[in-house]
């Protein structure tokens, strides 16, 4: 109810080329206003710092790493050419990288190459390609173990991170590896890879064609891709990690970060694991699929036996997320992957709860999701489409990236390799 109370009607209409076919005065004030925000990068500057040309051929700014509280994400740039000036043991470690990643598209019992990410791709003056790779956080001693026995840890020396494990690793990484780590801000990182993307593919940003709320559906929908870059500004990132940060970015170069929620995530997969047992997201989103939220959920339906239509809220609409459950009878008849799935709507919808309002009081009409919680979870984003159209009366429009949580790990690498990307 007070999702509704608090909606915020605006009278623009968002057009998926860019385009405004009426400006919302919220949208007029943040084009025309000459006050500056609290900037995490101001206009002075530059998105990256100047390098010399010995810098920009060394091996080691080919890495980027983005070390989270449940996932670390790796972004390796493999050039094409052996144009790039190595010696000695960094030859060897080159070919023995190249080997070990192309051996695989999955590396022990987390590790997983995102193939069909894959990017070719022109940086620094060399063409190459670009790999994306993900594990567990807690998995970091088997990372490290890996490295070594398969002869890697002679290249690189230095690797360009950001996350919190960037602090919380650095030691191990240096004593275990030889490996420094050069760190950069998380956010900045994140909002540099995404503008890189979706700059360099045209197909890397989409929305979601008549979603279903998908709390009680299943999955339907078409994928539209949009050219985000053609207008972007200004547009917000909700970035789910394991909890979730909400940027409002108003520039190539400005940005702020304007709320979030400690609910991502983390807490999804932590409340499955406790409820069902599984020990890993895949597995997690797996059992939600088969699984029906109504079970666990108290929706609108079972408390008026229908729609409560003056306030605009459907039967399907949870009034009570795990209501159902004081019930003996209902916990009794609720499967785990009915628990699954309740769990994964209850997250869902507190992040696209905080998303929408932070949207009406920002007075944005894009909202762009990212992050790995939303890797093969089409429920969770056809439930945030459906969320943000239906509750905005189609104001504020949805967007979603293909490389989703690898944004960060780029712009870590991106911040030494190519000082030409801030133009």
């Amino acid at each position: 109810l007070n999702d509704v109370l608090v909606r915020k009607h605006t009278e623009s209409v968002f057009n998926m080329d860019g385009s405004q076919s009426c400006r919302s005065p919220s949208r007029q004030k943040h084009e025309q206003s000459h006050t500056q925000p609290n900037e995490v990068i101001d206009s002075s500057t530059p998105l990256l710092p100047a390098t010399n040309g010995d810098e920009n051929n060394s091996a080691i700014q080919w890495f980027g790493i983005d070390i989270g509280g449940t996932l670390a994400k790796c972004v390796y740039f493999e050039t094409a050419s052996s144009s790039v000036d190595l010696e000695g043991a960094e030859t060897q470690g080159v070919t023995a990288l190249r080997s070990f990643l192309k051996s695989a598209v999955t590396y022990g019992s987390t590790g997983l190459r995102d193939a069909k990410l894959e990017m070719s791709e022109t940086i620094g003056g060399q063409t190459g390609t670009l790999h994306f790779i993900k594990f567990a956080t807690s998995r970091m001693d088997g990372f490290f173990h890996m490295v070594t026995t398969n002869g890697l840890a002679s290249f690189p020396k230095v690797v360009c991170a950001t996350g919190g494990g960037a602090f919380k690793f650095e030691k191990d990484f240096k004593e275990k590896l030889g490996v420094e780590l050069m760190k950069h801000d998380e956010m900045e990182c994140l909002i540099r890879g995404l503008h890189y993307l979706c700059r360099h593919d045209t197909d890397e940003c989409y929305y979601w064609a008549d979603p279903k709320n998908t709390s009680t559906h299943g999955c339907q929908g078409t994928k539209v891709p949009v050219h985000l870059m053609a207008n972007p500004y200004p547009y917000i990132v909700v970035n789910i990690g394991s909890g979730v940060s909400i940027l409002l970015v108003e520039s190539a170069r400005s940005f702020k970060r304007i709320g979030g929620t400690s609910v991502g995530g983390g807490t999804f997969l932590g409340l499955c694991a406790l409820l069902t047992g599984v020990e890993s997201f895949e597995e997690a989103i797996a059992l939600a699929s088969g699984g029906d939220g109504s079970k666990v959920d108290k929706l609108v339906r079972d408390i008026y036996g229908g729609g409560y239509e003056r306030l605009g809220l459907s039967g399907d609409v949870v009034a009570s997320s795990f209501g159902h459950m004081p019930n003996p009878e209902r916990r009794a008849e609720a499967s785990k992957e009915d628990l699954a799935r309740a769990s994964l709507v209850t997250v869902t919808n507190n992040i696209g709860a905080i998303a929408r309002l932070s949207a009406s009081i920002s007075g944005v009409e894009r909202v762009l999701f990212v992050g790995n919680y939303l890797c093969g979870n089409e429920m969770s984003m056809q439930m945030l489409a459906y969320a943000m159209e239906y509750w905005s009366q189609g104001s504020i429009k949805a967007l979603f990236l293909k490389h989703e949580g690898y944004f960060g790990a780029l712009g870590a690498m991106l911040h030494k390799l190519d000082p030409d990307i801030q133009q």
